[in-house]
């Protein structure tokens, strides 16, 4: 009787270790990669008004409030100098944008603080939706126009922007923007990628919160850009007004995976932070296009990607 109870005791502790085993974190056994470096980078979801000054003055507030917080570069949405309005954006004067231009840029420079801006310009006689980059100096280091204008934009005529986003540094990587529909064209993401940015900032002033059958798309196409380029999304977008005014928020912060890190809600102005473990940020899905069939369209592809500092 004292063996059989001997046995099951060796059968039942046996069993605790292998379980213990098993529960242990796979390849704990191995040193965990360094993580790191990384980005913070904020997504302000705010409202604008016809009020450019007005707006101006709101963006400066966010800059400062995001500066206190060590955020590095803060998005904001499309057009949020001017409100995305197509009765309102052809009665503003260049002088007008310039004006919004350096404002914007003196606060980076006062604050420590690098931005992506969205405004109309009107350059040459012809208006683009546009994109600033200001680094925390204070120079607006370049521009994206968007390259897909939609129907709204083009009503109050927006030029189609030549398109890929310039790749800038920011920290420790580099960077790049797109503009709401670009996001419908996936080689305006994956070029700059090829081109070293490893961080996209997607800018939009998205469909009304009506247009619920929109939500889930605009979803999926955000976390699919990340995904299927293995890179961090920086989403900024207007909240809802109401059923036709604003757009629908749910700015959003997504990981290299395709999930979402955070996301805003749809009604309140929010500003969503997040440190972005840039060790993670490889574009190893990107890159592998250069090994594929189509290697040399996108090298060449790649030679149309500006280069800023």
């Amino acid at each position: 009787m004292i063996s059989i109870r001997l046995s099951l005791l060796a059968l039942l502790f046996s069993a605790a270790t292998l379980t213990a085993r098993s529960a242990a974190p796979a390849g704990s056994s191995e040193p965990a990669p360094p993580a790191g470096p990384f980005l913070r980078v904020a997504a302000v979801q705010m409202r604008s008004t016809r009020d450019v000054p007005a707006n101006v003055t709101r963006i400066t507030r966010f800059l400062a409030d995001c500066a206190a917080k060590g955020v590095q570069i803060a998005a904001f949405p499309e057009c949020a100098v001017s409100g995305y309005y197509a009765d309102f954006i052809p009665t503003l004067s260049a002088d007008q944008l310039e004006a919004a231009a350096r404002d914007l840029a003196a606060a980076c420079r006062q604050h420590r603080i690098a931005a992506i801006v969205g405004t109309p310009e009107i350059r040459g006689g012809k208006r683009y939706n546009t994109a600033l980059i200001i680094n925390a100096q204070g120079t607006v280091l370049g521009r994206y126009d968007k390259a897909q204008p939609i129907t709204v934009d083009r009503a109050w005529g927006c030029q189609y922007g030549a398109g890929p986003s310039p790749v800038f540094s920011i920290g420790d990587t580099r960077a790049s923007v797109i503009i709401c529909h670009d996001n419908r064209f996936p080689e305006l993401a994956r070029l700059p990628v090829l081109a070293g940015s490893r961080v996209i900032f997607y800018i939009s002033s998205e469909a009304y919160v009506s247009k619920e059958h929109k939500m889930g798309p605009y979803r999926a196409q955000a976390q699919a850009i990340a995904a299927e380029n293995r890179v961090y999304l920086v989403h900024a977008n207007p909240p809802s007004d109401g059923p036709t005014e604003g757009s629908h928020g749910q700015s959003r912060l997504v990981d290299t995976d395709g999930n979402l890190i955070t996301e805003a809600s749809i009604f309140r102005e929010e500003v969503l932070i997040g440190d972005l473990d840039l060790s993670k940020a490889t574009a190893e899905f990107a890159l592998e296009a250069y090994e594929g069939p189509l290697a040399a369209w996108w090298r060449e592809g790649v030679k149309r990607v500006p280069r800023l500092p």
